[in-house]
């Protein structure tokens, strides 16, 4: 069985609170984009399950999210040894879910091949044992979350004949130092009724937190988000902690003509 996880953005970011257990509460909305990676999961027939990795460098071992969510899943139903391939597209350290996407497609492949007949909601609480936006994955659609980013509500957004163009530098970010430049603040509107106003207001009002002193500290991030704007992008902003910037654009931009000193840059139509 083979699967393609995809990626996804966050359409705007809200640090509200520092939590008493250290954790901060935050909204944000998550978006699906096409960006993918490939899965493929088979019965082993061995008594050792494997993991195969290519493409992107990614942690491999004990530390891999698809060999953590079979393992969760394996000690829940007793599932027997499989072997899995995953090949990787969806830059790393980005903000972009590659490795949550991975493992919540790794449970769902697992239900589906095993006939678990595990429910929805059921794999969402399973997902987001391994990570705050695991479980967004299993249901893939558009999302405001709150919370620490776990607690999920259905919104209203359609992006579709639009097209994005994210672009990836060579910096990683480490998202607990990020946590700890931004200053909480929950005194202001919601982003779930920003992100319901038309998308050209969204330049104005539709806020990603990190970005300030993200921003600061690596100025070229700042540069590509600026540059996206002069390309014509509707709205343009840094994914979660970062590093990646999306721009959405009306019509297909030119990523030929971009300078973007060998980043990772991907364009398609949502």
């Amino acid at each position: 069985m083979i699967s393609f996880p995809n990626a996804k953005i966050n359409l705007g970011l809200h640090v509200t609170r520092k939590r008493d257990d250290g954790f901060h509460d935050i909204e944000t909305v998550f978006y699906p984009v096409p960006l993918r990676d490939a899965l493929e999961i088979h019965p082993s027939g061995e008594s050792k399950s494997s993991l195969h990795l290519y493409g992107t460098p990614i942690p491999g071992g004990d530390d891999n999210l698809c060999k953590k969510a079979y393992e969760l899943i394996q000690l829940e139903y007793g599932l027997p040894a499989v072997n899995m391939h995953l090949l990787k597209q969806i830059p790393t350290a980005a903000g972009l879910g590659g490795g949550s996407s991975d493992a919540a497609h790794t449970l769902l492949m697992l239900n589906e091949l095993f006939n678990l007949k595990i429910t929805p909601a059921e794999l969402e609480k399973l997902a987001a044992r391994l990570g705050s936006d695991c479980a967004f994955f299993i249901r893939n659609k558009p999302t405001y979350a709150h919370g620490r980013g776990e607690l999920f509500e259905a919104v209203d957004l359609d992006l579709s004949g639009k097209h994005i163009v994210l672009v990836k530098p060579d910096i990683h970010i480490n998202t607990a130092e990020a946590y700890g430049l931004v200053k909480p603040n929950a005194e202001r509107p919601s982003l779930r009724e920003i992100t319901q106003q038309a998308l050209s207001d969204w330049k104005d009002f539709l806020i990603n937190d990190f970005e300030k002193p993200i921003f600061e500290k690596y100025p070229e991030i700042r540069e590509i988000k600026e540059l996206l704007y002069q390309m014509g992008a509707l709205y343009a902003s840094m994914s979660g902690s970062g590093s990646a910037v999306y721009g959405i654009f009306q019509t297909p931009p030119s990523i030929k003509k971009m300078d973007f000193n060998g980043y990772f840059i991907w364009s398609a139509t949502f």
